[in-house]
């Protein structure tokens, strides 16, 4: 994830640009970069998927998104807590379950 906002102007050729400039990440690698706006309400996505790029965009009606902490520039989520900010959860309240230790197969 990108740590500052961007630009929603932005399309995937700028997007992609981004990726390669500022994050210095390869934009074709299959990874998924998240962008958010000024506006913490709005995030856009890029990835490509072996035939071309894709962008997704997704704004929020009543709530904004709960961004997690900016370390060396970039924010890092497990695919989990990617899954929950997307869906406008607080990813930061996911947590797996606990399983307790199975004694033998059924």
């Amino acid at each position: 994830m990108a740590g500052d906002p961007v630009g929603f102007r932005k399309g995937h050729d700028g997007l992609a640009a981004l990726v390669q400039g500022h994050l210095r990440q390869k934009p074709f690698d299959g990874s998924v970069y998240l962008f958010r706006a000024k506006r913490a309400d709005r995030l856009k996505l890029i990835y490509w998927d072996v035939s071309g790029l894709v962008m997704a965009y997704k704004r929020l009606e009543d709530n904004s998104f709960r961004w997690p902490a900016i370390k060396n520039g970039v924010m890092r989520l497990e695919i989990a807590q990617f899954e929950a900010l997307f869906a406008g959860l607080d990813w930061q309240r996911v947590r797996p379950l606990e399983v307790s230790g199975l004694s033998a197969a059924e």
